[in-house]
C-alpha cells in the first residue's frame, strides 16, 4: 500500500478513536513523550498496560467467583486498572471502571458481574484500535514515510 494511502488511514483511525471517546488527550501526552532517542516508548508502555490489563481482568474475575467475594480487593484490582487505563488515556476503559467501583462500593455481585464483562468489552475494543494503530504505523515506516503528527 502507498505511503500515502497509510497516512490518511493513520489518522482517520486517530480521528475515530478520540471522537468515539477510546482515548482522550492523556495518549496525545504520552505520545509528546516519545521522541527520536526513544522511538517504541508508546508501543512499549501500551504493551505494560496490556500486560498488566490481562493479569488485573483476571484477577478480578477469579475474585469475583470466590464463595465470599472481597469487594474491597475487587475494587483494590478495578481501582489500579482504571489507574492505568487514565494514564494511556483508555478513557472508555477508565469510565467503564468508575461504575464497577460504585457496585463494588454497594457490594452488588450482579452489578461487578456485569461491569467486569463491559469492562472486559471495552479493554478488547481499545486494545484492538491501538494495535491497529501501531500496526499503521510500522507500515507508514516501513514504505518510507513518516508518521503522521496528530492535529
Amino acid at each position: 500500500m502507498e505511503v500515502a494511502q497509510l497516512q490518511k488511514r493513520f489518522l482517520e483511525l486517530i480521528s475515530t478513536v478520540y471522537q468515539e471517546g477510546f482515548l482522550d488527550d492523556q495518549f496525545v501526552q504520552l505520545q509528546k513523550l516519545q521522541d527520536e532517542s526513544n522511538p517504541d516508548f508508546v508501543v512499549e508502555v501500551v504493551s505494560l498496560f496490556f500486560e498488566d490489563s490481562e493479569k488485573l481482568l483476571n484477577n478480578v474475575a477469579t475474585a469475583l467467583q470466590q464463595p465470599i467475594v472481597d469487594f474491597k480487593q475487587v475494587d483494590a484490582y478495578v481501582h489500579q486498572f482504571k489507574g492505568s487505563s487514565s494514564s494511556i488515556g483508555a478513557q472508555r476503559v477508565k469510565n467503564a471502571c468508575g461504575a464497577f467501583r460504585n457496585f463494588c462500593e454497594e457490594k452488588n455481585l450482579d452489578g461487578c458481574l456485569k461491569c467486569l464483562q463491559h469492562v472486559k468489552n471495552e479493554y478488547a475494543l481499545v486494545k484492538s484500535k491501538l494495535e491497529y494503530l501501531f500496526m499503521l504505523e510500522q507500515q507508514i515506516v516501513a514504505a518510507g514515510g513518516m508518521i503522521p503528527v496528530i492535529p
